[in-house]
């Protein structure tokens, strides 16, 4: 969430994928990211969207109905030749990858993926082609856990832990907020915020994944509290 255009407005990206439900778990992870995301079925229609909308990056499909990659790659360089563009490939054969990095195209994650890898991939291209960082005090501390916004490492006294994306945004939310209680629905809006359609207990689940590694073999700071949610504070 650290990325912004030079004018500290949100970075604009278009999510190119003839798998609609790819397409769309693809932009609701970039809209976590508190990117704008618009998204493209053809070949055809996102070079349109790029001519139109003038993203600062593209997540592109190789195989698309109408005509591949590459051509929607050229197409689009035509009017924004510096685009950062990254290619998604079911492909295993190195020739086609090589192709589409010689064609501009700056690189591309195989099919299938991860969202975290991809998110990080695209944060890599947007940061190399100047979007800016918002600079601020990035630096949480509660008891003896800290956790940086910047480089997204998190320590409890002193050892480095290792989080997923969504671990890491559960736990910033809880540090944020310290010794006060969270409910479930409170943590799904801020942290997942879109509709889970009611299954809160996704919230208990990464709740369940945080604790093995926060509080493992040490005093406990992450805390239920009956019917009403979580609440995070220093070890007594």
């Amino acid at each position: 969430m650290d990325l912004t255009r030079a004018d500290g407005s949100p970075l604009r990206v278009l999510v190119v994928d003839d798998e609609q439900n790819l397409a769309e778990l693809v932009s609701m992870a970039l809209r976590y990211e508190g990117w704008e995301v618009a998204t493209a079925h053809t070949g055809t229609k996102a070079v349109d969207a790029a001519r139109e909308q003038r993203p600062d990056a593209v997540v592109l499909d190789m195989m698309l109905p109408d005509f591949d990659g590459l051509e929607v790659l050229r197409r689009m360089r035509a009017t924004q030749p510096e685009l950062p563009v990254l290619f998604l490939t079911a492909r295993d054969a190195v020739e086609d990858r090589v192709a589409g990095l010689t064609a501009g195209g700056d690189d591309y994650v195989t099919k299938p993926f991860s969202l975290e890898e991809l998110v990080a991939r695209l944060r890599g291209l947007l940061r190399r082609s100047g979007a800016r960082r918002v600079e601020s005090s990035s630096l949480l501390v509660v008891g003896d856990l800290e956790l940086d916004e910047d480089s997204h490492e998190v320590r409890r006294g002193g050892e480095e832990i290792a989080l997923t994306a969504t671990e890491f945004e559960l736990l910033r939310y809880l540090m944020r907020n310290p010794r006060r209680v969270l409910s479930k629905a409170q943590i799904l809006d801020r942290v997942w915020n879109y509709d889970f359609g009611g299954q809160a207990n996704v919230v208990e689940l990464y709740i369940s994944y945080l604790r093995k590694k926060i509080d493992a073999g040490r005093e406990p700071m992450i805390h239920t509290m009956r019917g009403a949610g979580y609440v995070l504070k220093p070890g007594a």
